[in-house]
């Protein structure tokens, strides 16, 4: 009787283990929603967004129209662009056609006259993208989120945080 209390008491041990184990895993993409966050913001076109620790910045490209970020296995870009048909409903379907010929399989898009937001992959490859009027509507500003589908669940909740960070600071020098 004392063996098997002994056995049991382990296998009780070996269970806590796994429950703090996956309590652990599971709480691991709110640690990172709370760590604490940068926040850029784009000179040229006044985009701005929170960017999620333990993400790089790129170097900037020539033109100043935004900067990446990026992590062994992600890629987070931040961009502004002046609008070419003064329409934000038809940038976003040309950017969604790009996106397209790139090989992304579009499978969500949802968009309003103030924000535009479209999923897809591509192999074993997430986007998320997401698109708001800038500039008193002369502009667009925008990030491209690009991850392993394997990451998805611990992605969610920053793709979340990019979601609602993204605006118009008002203070680009183009608008």
């Amino acid at each position: 009787m004392g063996l098997e209390l002994a056995a049991s008491g382990g296998q009780l041990l070996g269970i806590m283990r796994q429950i703090v184990l996956a309590l652990c895993i599971a709480l691991a993409p709110l640690a990172a929603v709370a760590a604490d966050w940068g926040r850029y913001v784009n000179e040229r076109f006044g985009v701005a967004v929170d960017v999620p620790p333990g993400f790089a910045a790129g170097e900037p490209p020539a033109n100043g129209d935004g900067l990446s970020f990026a992590t062994p296995t992600a890629r987070l870009a931040v961009f502004g662009s002046l609008l070419f048909a003064r329409d934000f409903e038809a940038e976003v379907r040309q950017r969604i056609e790009w996106a397209e010929a790139e090989g992304w399989a579009i499978t969500y898009q949802a968009s309003t006259p103030g924000w535009a937001s479209w999923s897809g992959q591509r192999g074993s490859r997430i986007l998320y993208a997401r698109a708001e009027p800038i500039c008193s509507g002369d502009a667009i500003g925008a990030f491209e989120f690009t991850y392993s589908s394997a990451d998805r669940a611990a992605f969610d909740p920053v793709v979340n945080r990019l979601v609602r960070s993204l605006g118009d600071s008002g203070q680009g020098w183009q608008c």
